[in-house]
């Protein structure tokens, strides 16, 4: 078990420095994904499927995912036994953070869901990896990442409806 004053193991940096840059990475991510959000005419303009939330339940959904990945972030930052592990954290959690805001900037800003729709594989993917990844020495880790895999998995269907629903996509672009 790890104590909080335990620093060697865990990168040499105490936890409440490893908590604020994941919550900062986090609210980074959250925030980009938030800002490339456009919840103007044309969303409101589209067909959506008899299972689509409120509106109002995407920002606490949303918060409670980020803050589950950067707890998850840090219990496996701190569980890993080398700088290789620690390196593949940042690595897999950068990509699934592109993966997410990618998402955001073909679904809402550029008013293309059809090309979200193929792209939320990727995002899933990511998620994914970082489970499995975390599995064997920060299971913890991985069980806090279980909800934001359940919720994209989720999202890929009412994507998929509004495509159903509304297309063709002109968008943006």
């Amino acid at each position: 078990m790890i104590k909080a004053g335990d620093t060697k193991r865990a990168g040499g940096t105490a936890i409440w420095l490893q908590s604020l840059i994941a919550a900062l990475a986090a609210a980074a991510v959250a925030a980009t994904g938030a800002g490339l959000t456009r919840l103007g005419g044309w969303y409101f303009g589209l067909k959506k499927p008899f299972f689509q939330p409120p509106d109002w339940l995407f920002g606490p959904a949303w918060t409670t995912i980020f803050i589950c990945c950067a707890i998850a972030g840090v219990w496996a930052w701190r569980r890993a036994l080398s700088a290789r592990q620690r390196l593949l954290i940042l690595v897999l959690f950068a990509f699934n953070a592109v993966m997410n805001v990618t998402w955001s900037t073909l679904f809402f800003y550029l008013e293309r869901p059809d090309w979200a729709l193929m792209q939320v594989g990727f995002l899933w993917l990511s998620i994914l990896a970082l489970i499995v990844f975390f599995w064997r020495w920060a299971r913890h880790s991985s069980w806090l990442l279980v909800p934001y895999l359940v919720w994209v998995s989720f999202a890929s269907v009412l994507n998929a409806a509004i495509v159903s629903l509304n297309a063709p996509f002109v968008g943006r672009v």
